[in-house]
């Protein structure tokens, strides 16, 4: 007799969620405008290749090894209150990212903003779970919060590239702090507390054991993949699969998990989680070095990059909105297998990228991975939160994120490391200092600030060596997130069979 006032529509509950939208979109903004900053960042600081990448994914690193606890964290003391906290340290840790003044210090503030990064994705994803009781007007919110994580993706480039065309890149974390001020300020007043009535114990120990387990695997990957396989990496290995090992079976024993293991049980929660891992390994080697190849190949300043990305964001917009719809006609297993067979023939359209590739071409290119995106992560995110009770809202919402992250951080490492072996194999003309050749071997960056030190003629030769074999190693990351994506839609079609998103209540 308790329940049926909980299925009231909230009043309310459309601003609650805009509240939710803008920190999605902040996190989104965060993550896609250091794409853009990295060629004046990498002539500021002068990083060597190996600290780009961990500038690149320590941030996706760390949420992708606190998310579980955090989802879980949220479940306990309450999202709400999880989630202004997060932000209020959110904005606090962007002004150290601003004023970092060395790779290290860089590596250490983006390590920080992962941490408070990863208090804001799962309880966003485990409110609205809690807020939408009508599976019909979910399936909107989840679009619109995917919608507002593509928008970030485009404002993010766009405002960006303004900031970069007339301050220093540090401005380019300012942007977070009016952001999380205005989502402290209204979510304070808006957002509407929700947790667990029965969670148990936090348990500090498989809190420990995930983190460990996570960021030692990812770590172990990452460098075999860049240094070949040495005993730190072996290591690393054996520690993070032991970890795991034994935090999966401690939560079969807890009466109260950190993560409900049991919820893989659920052919359409794994299949879910499985594609939006696989799906983002393969995307991230790609958007990460796209930005580069925009600015430092094709000569585009700051903001024209931005607005060349915007394509896919239009895109994963677009189809955030109607995915919902589209998977209640067809089925959910059509709208995510042709979405992500989208994404997988538009990456294997870059196998044929040059330097001097049209714009038309990668327009759009980008548009058809933005559609196929919105599409498949749309509906996944649905399947998630529609296969859990709503009281473990945040922990289903973190294994969705993590999976997230954790693709993200494996495919800049495994695709990134690619880009990267490639790169530093290209010739270096006759007559180049040895120290300025070493420079210029790290990094593309540093190929272009090491060739403005050389007379023009050589420098010429220098920069195409580069930029030739940059492009190739963005070519061969490319054919292999294609194969990634290809393989991910035909195991989706058969982990999807069957899977329907819940109807509304009213139909």
């Amino acid at each position: 007799m308790l329940a049926a006032p909980a299925e009231t529509p909230r009043p309310g509950r459309w601003l609650a969620l805009a509240v939710l939208a803008l920190a999605v979109l902040l996190v989104a903004v965060d993550a896609t405008v250091l794409g853009l900053a990295t060629p004046f960042l990498s002539e500021d600081l002068q990083p060597s290749g190996t600290q780009l990448l961990w500038i690149g994914d320590v941030y996706s690193f760390v949420i992708a090894g606190l998310l579980v606890s955090m989802g879980s964290l949220g479940d306990r003391i309450g999202r709400k209150k999880l989630l202004l906290c997060g932000a209020v340290a959110f904005g606090g840790v962007s002004v150290l990212n601003a004023y970092a003044t060395s790779p290290e210090m860089m590596i250490a503030a983006r390590a920080l903003l992962g941490v408070a990064g990863a208090t804001l994705m799962p309880s966003t994803l485990a409110l609205i779970r809690n807020i939408f009781h009508d599976p019909k007007e979910r399936s909107l919110a989840i679009g619109i919060w995917g919608a507002m994580a593509s928008a970030g993706a485009a404002v993010g480039p766009v405002v960006g590239g303004f900031l970069l065309g007339h301050f220093w890149w540090g401005s380019v974390f300012l942007i977070n702090l009016p952001v999380m001020a205005v989502l402290v300020l209204v979510g304070a007043k808006l957002l509407p507390e929700s947790r667990d009535p029965s969670p148990g114990p936090w348990d500090l120990l498989s809190v420990v054991l995930s983190m460990t387990g996570v960021i030692a695997v990812v770590y172990a990957i990452k460098e075999g993949a860049t240094h070949g396989l040495r005993w730190e990496v072996a290591v690393a290995a054996a520690v993070g699969a032991l970890a795991l090992v034994w935090f999966v079976r401690r939560q079969l024993t807890l009466s109260s998990p950190l993560l409900n293991m049991r919820l893989f049980h659920h052919r359409g929660f794994s299949g879910a989680v499985l594609a939006d891992l696989l799906t983002v390994l393969g995307l991230s080697g790609m958007v990460f070095f796209l930005s580069q190849f925009l600015q430092l190949v094709q000569g585009r300043s700051p903001l024209e990059a931005g607005l060349a990305e915007l394509p896919a964001a239009i895109g994963a917009v677009t189809a955030g909105l109607l995915a919902g719809r589209a998977a209640r006609r067809f089925s959910v297993r059509s709208v995510v297998t042709g979405g992500l067979a989208a994404i997988g023939v538009a990456l294997a359209v870059l196998v044929g990228l040059s330097s001097d590739t049209s714009y038309p071409v990668l327009g759009a290119t980008l548009l058809v991975v933005g559609v196929g995106a919105g599409f498949s992560f749309t509906v996944t995110a649905d399947v998630i939160l529609s296969s859990v009770p709503k009281e473990q809202a945040g922990a289903a919402s973190a294994v969705s994120e993590t999976a997230y992250e954790l693709g993200a951080a494996l495919g800049i490492a495994l695709l990134g490391s690619i880009v990267t072996g490639v790169y530093r194999d290209f010739a270096v003309p006759a007559g180049v200092p040895e120290a300025t050749a070493a420079q210029a071997q790290e990094s593309l960056g540093g190929a272009v600030e090491a060739s403005s030190a050389l007379p023009s003629g050589q420098a010429t030769s220098l920069l195409a060596s580069a930029q030739d074999s940059f492009v190739e190693g963005l070519r061969i990351a490319s054919g292999v997130g294609a194969v990634v994506l290809l393989a991910t839609a035909v195991a989706a079609w058969f982990l999807l069979r069957g899977q329907k998103l819940e109807e509304g209540y009213g139909g």
